[in-house]
């Protein structure tokens, strides 16, 4: 749990990282057919939440806040194509976040406006900070149950 409370930005982006790395912990130590093995109804993964994580990660923090071009489309499903190694997905995450807290840096202050607007609105990076926060701690505590049906392994 961070405890970081040097400012508002400081303070932001600790909570974000937090819940980021919660996500990639569930992920350690499981071979391909565990971190891709589909346990509920909707056919959720643990590998599928980082796929999902990644491209929320660009379109937020990439596309709203610092403004690069769109992708072709923004795809925010879950299936990892089976040819498509896990490594690659966590590797992109983690090149996502990374690439993402430099825009957020970059943004210099939470109270600056996104450089493309959110639904019309020209929300601030404060609100997109807490946006992705709530959006990966969701996803964390899937993770978090998803990692305990496939090896009981539950915990932070």
């Amino acid at each position: 749990m961070p405890r970081n409370d040097d400012g508002e930005l400081d303070t932001a982006l600790a909570f974000l990282t937090f819940a980021r790395e919660a996500v990639l912990r569930k992920t350690e130590g499981l071979d391909d057919e565990q971190i891709r093995r589909a346990l509920v109804g909707t056919g959720t993964t643990l590998l599928g939440l980082v796929q999902h994580l990644t491209v929320g990660e660009r379109y937020w923090f990439g596309f709203h806040v610092a403004g690069i071009e769109a992708a072709d489309s923004w795809d925010f499903g879950m299936d990892v194509p089976p040819d498509r190694p896990a490594a690659a997905v966590l590797d992109d995450y983690r090149t996502a976040i990374h690439e993402s807290d430099r825009m957020i840096r970059e943004a210099g202050s939470p109270d600056t406006k996104v450089l493309r607007p959110v639904d019309g609105r020209w929300l601030s990076v404060r609100w997109v900070l807490a946006h992705m926060t709530t959006e990966t701690a969701r996803h964390a505590g899937h993770a978090d149950i998803l990692r305990e049906q496939i090896d009981g392994t539950t915990g932070r």
